[in-house]
C-alpha cells in the first residue's frame, strides 16, 4: 500500500508526465509557465497536502522543461539500470471521488481491501482516491454496495511496478519512461511516479509489449 506525500518538484513532474497533451507544449517549449501554473496549482497542493505559492510551482516547471535540454545525454545513460521491473494483470483500477467519500471512509475501505489483497496500492490525489488491486469476485462484492456510484472501476488492465535503487535516483526516469512507451505505440491508462517507485496502469493487451520494451531498457 503506498500513500502519496510528495515534494512540489516531484508533484509538477507527475502531472505533466501523465497529461500528455501538457507533457508535449512543456517539452516543445509551447507554453507559458504562468498560465500553466495556474491550472495546476490546486492539483499540486491537492498532491503536496498543503498550500503552494504560485511562484514556486512556476520554477518547478521551468526546472522540468529544462531537463528537456540534456535528453539526449540522458537517453545515452543506462537511465533504467539495475531497476527492478513486475508485471501484474487482472488489475481493476477504483476511483471513489473526495466529495463522495471521506477519509474515514477510505481507510475503512482500505481494511476490506487488505483482507482480499494485501498487495493493493492506493493514491489520495487531489478529487479522488484511487485504488489498484485485483479484479476477483470477493472485489466486486464489496463494491456491489457502492452501485450508486457512476464509472467506479474500470478493468482489462495490468500494471508494471518499476522499482529504482536509491543510487539511481534520477528525476528523469519518469518522463523517460512515459515518453519510450509513448514512441513505441503504448499509451498509458494511468500512472503514479514517487521518487523509488513507478507504477503504470495499461491495457492487458499492451502489458506483455511494455513490460519487454522496459526490460530491454535495463538490460541495455
Amino acid at each position: 500500500m503506498r500513500q502519496s506525500g510528495v515534494s512540489v518538484p516531484d508533484a509538477v513532474r507527475d502531472i505533466i508526465t501523465r497529461n500528455r497533451s501538457i507533457y508535449d507544449c512543456v517539452k516543445m517549449d509551447l507554453i507559458n509557465y504562468t498560465a500553466l501554473a495556474v491550472k495546476l496549482q490546486k492539483e499540486v497542493e491537492g498532491q503536496v497536502g498543503s498550500p503552494v505559492n504560485l511562484n514556486t510551482i512556476v520554477v518547478a516547471i521551468k526546472r522540468y522543461a529544462d531537463s528537456f535540454e540534456k535528453k539526449e545525454d540522458v537517453q545515452n545513460e543506462p537511465v533504467l539500470k539495475n531497476a527492478r521491473l513486475s508485471l501484474t494483470d487482472g488489475i481493476m483500477d477504483i476511483k471513489f471521488s473526495s466529495q463522495d467519500m471521506g477519509m474515514d471512509d477510505a481507510v475503512s475501505l482500505m481494511d476490506s481491501f487488505t483482507r482480499i489483497d494485501p498487495d493493493y496500492e492506493f493514491f489520495r490525489l487531489t478529487n479522488s482516491f484511487r485504488f489498484l488491486t485485483e479484479d476477483v469476485s470477493d472485489v466486486r462484492k464489496l463494491l456491489e454496495s457502492f452501485s450508486s456510484h457512476k464509472n467506479l472501476f474500470q478493468t482489462g488492465l495490468a500494471k508494471i511496478s518499476i522499482m529504482i535503487p536509491d543510487s539511481q535516483n534520477n528525476p528523469d526516469v519518469a518522463s523517460y519512461v512515459s515518453e519510450i512507451l509513448h514512441n513505441n505505440g503504448i499509451e498509458l491508462v494511468n500512472a503514479f511516479f514517487g521518487q523509488d517507485n513507478i507504477v503504470l496502469v495499461l491495457h492487458e493487451k499492451d502489458a506483455a509489449k511494455a513490460y519487454e520494451i522496459l526490460r530491454g531498457e535495463i538490460s541495455r
